[in-house]
């Protein structure tokens, strides 16, 4: 090291550059008015087909209906989610929160909207914007290697209105996803030296030529492709900054990181051990300080991927159909161990950062996190009432061991039991707030000053 004071500065997301891994936050290497408090990260989990939600009539209903029952400290978890009562005073639980754009989609459609609020409807012209996890880390990335980790099951960015990626950048685009536990590892503490430094240099030379030609061809355009090619530049000076970005970190040191009880080669086939392979790559990823931001998609909507693999996990196949069987024998039953496997698997990943200290002193890694799991869908095929879980964000300012309810439908009651399309035809009936309202708390809570996203102002009042 060249001398004693480094400042970190932003990093990239360069995928298959073989980029070696961000030291662990030190004050020595702070950039000059950083401080421990600032330390922050965020995490979205986005379970695909929504959750098991019976009447209240119904005999399944005390069991395997997925929100809880009771007052906002007093709730009783379901065995559905008690799994997560060793974990009750570090996690909070909504109900009555959606985005208004999007309450009248078709559950098939309705995931490109989860961390945007974008009226990307049904069919037509699509036309997203961008994340809330894209926002945090425009921020965040100055401080990391990777400004965030995108993962998902299914890989790659989908389709207009059948994503694969949570995440979509400040133009709206989707922002490819990684699936494949050894290409994650991969990208996040593998270093290939000079291989590495000629890679990059090659693909500045060429971003550098298709520039040049693009520059040329945009003067024998029409209007309307000078738009296109705008687009697609648009793309393209993205992948500039990434270059840029990665060349300030090419030559920082990384520390080794002991993989040896991971199985990086394992594919959903072995859906539980895959899910905790994904949330182990996260767990090293924020205690690395390799980002601070990620996003995991564990599948996509509608059912033909890999993602329907899953619920092999609890002995039980297509973990798509499982949400249009609720009305055969023990068919909410099977919903909810599937929907109980989310949780349990998302309450281990929580239970390592609340048992691993901050490199700083100051608290654990669950402190300083703000981890969200949920859907776009409650019932079936119903874009309302959006099933969320937070945790963590003790040292951010939320105060959790909550059920939080925003509906003026006490008991959820507004389309339960379905188990077919006349759940999301139907009229709104009940009143739910923006979920904006607690992205913008969220954005407040680690520091980035805002008083609205996706077009709504304020924030969640009680949380």
């Amino acid at each position: 090291m060249r001398n004693n004071r480094v400042v970190m500065k932003r990093r990239t997301f360069l995928k298959g550059a073989g980029i070696d891994l961000a030291l662990p936050w030190m004050e020595t290497f702070a950039a000059k008015g950083e401080s421990q408090d600032k330390l922050a990260r965020f995490v979205s989990i986005y379970h695909p087909d929504g959750v098991g939600l019976p009447r209240q009539d119904d005999p399944a209903w005390k069991d395997w209906s997925w929100f809880p029952q009771g007052g906002e400290r007093d709730f009783r978890l379901t065995k559905v989610l008690d799994v997560l009562e060793p974990l009750r005073n570090d996690i909070t639980i909504y109900s009555g929160l959606s985005h208004p754009a999007s309450r009248k989609v078709h559950g098939h459609s309705n995931a490109d909207q989860y961390l945007t609020g974008a009226a990307t409807g049904s069919e037509g012209p699509y036309k997203n914007t961008i994340s809330l996890d894209q926002v945090i880390a425009e921020e965040f990335g100055r401080h990391t290697r990777h400004s965030s980790l995108v993962l998902s099951t299914n890989a790659g960015t989908g389709a207009p209105r059948a994503t694969h990626t949570s995440s979509f950048d400040q133009q709206g685009r989707p922002i490819p996803s990684i699936s494949r536990p050894k290409e994650i590892f991969d990208l996040l503490f593998v270093t290939q030296g000079k291989e590495t430094r000629d890679k990059l240099a090659r693909s500045k030379s060429a971003l550098d030529l298709l520039i040049a030609n693009v520059n040329t061809l945009n003067r024998k355009l029409s209007s309307h492709d000078r738009e296109t090619l705008q687009q697609y530049l648009d793309a393209v000076r993205d992948t500039e900054i990434k270059l840029h970005r990665a060349e300030k970190w090419i030559d920082t040191a990384l520390p080794e990181v002991d993989a040896r009880h991971l199985n990086l080669e394992v594919t959903v086939r072995d859906s539980r051990a895959y899910v905790q392979t994904i949330y182990e790559l996260i767990y090293l990823a924020f205690l690395s300080d390799s980002t601070r931001v990620a996003t995991y998609m564990m599948g996509r909507e509608n059912s033909g991927g890999p993602q329907d693999l899953l619920a092999r996990a609890v002995g039980l196949n297509n973990a798509h159909g499982l949400t249009h069987e609720v009305k055969k024998p023990n068919g909410w039953r099977n919903l909810g161990i599937y929907n109980r496997f989310q949780a349990e698997e998302f309450g281990r990943f929580l239970q390592k950062l609340k048992d691993t200290p901050e490199p700083n002193g100051n608290g654990t890694l669950l402190d300083n996190t703000f981890a969200m799991h949920g859907s776009a869908s409650s019932s079936f095929h119903l874009s309302r009432n959006y099933p969320i879980i937070s945790a963590g964000g003790k040292n951010l300012g939320f105060k959790n061991g909550r059920y939080l309810k925003f509906s003026r439908d006490e008991n959820l009651q507004s389309n339960a039991g379905i188990d077919d399309d006349s759940g999301w035809r139907s009229d709104i009936e009940h009143y739910e707030l923006p979920l904006a309202h607690l992205f913008v708390t969220i954005l407040k809570r680690v520091g980035i000053e805002t008083n609205e996203f996706a077009g709504y102002k304020g924030t969640l009042d009680r949380v």
